[in-house]
């Protein structure tokens, strides 16, 4: 009778000959790349709350997945832009800093190696009146009627 016994423990005590089911990852069911049982770990580690839904990690790597995307795919634009095949920390600056949600969402955060967005203030570039206003003048004097006149 034990032995019997033990045969059905091997079964997992289910109906259909004891074939066990390949289990299944919550980041599969999802259809996420995100690990979600690691961000679930993390914030029933991290004590943010006494307790964590089912459906917080889940949501939580849906969310820092587009996040990823997101940035990435304008990064690869970035070094695209810069006929570069590989994302180098510049072009993830260049892609947050032009981007306006994501300028807000990281206004406060330094990257590493970015550098600074290209920008020369207005005022310190060469002023170009002086050879704009040599041809123009005496186009000037030809045309006017009262010069002529005089």
């Amino acid at each position: 009778m034990d032995t019997a016994g033990k045969a059905k423990k091997g079964a997992g005590g289910r109906k259909g000959g004891g074939q066990s089911k390949k289990p299944v990852s919550r980041s599969v069911k999802a259809g996420l790349q995100f690990p979600v049982g690691r961000i679930g770990r993390y914030l029933k580690k991290g004590r943010y709350a006494q307790r964590v839904g089912s459906g917080a990690p889940v949501y939580l790597a849906a969310v820092l997945e587009y996040l990823a995307a997101e940035v990435l795919e304008l990064a690869g634009n970035a070094a695209r832009d810069n006929k570069k095949n590989r994302i180098i920390p510049r072009h993830v600056l260049l892609a947050v800093r032009n981007d306006e949600e994501l300028g807000k969402l990281l206004a406060g955060v330094t990257i590493a190696h970015g550098g600074v967005l290209p920008n020369i203030n207005p005022i310190l570039l060469p002023k170009k009146t002086g050879a704009e206003k040599e041809p123009k003048s005496p186009a000037k004097a030809t045309k006017s009627p009262r010069k002529a006149a005089a």
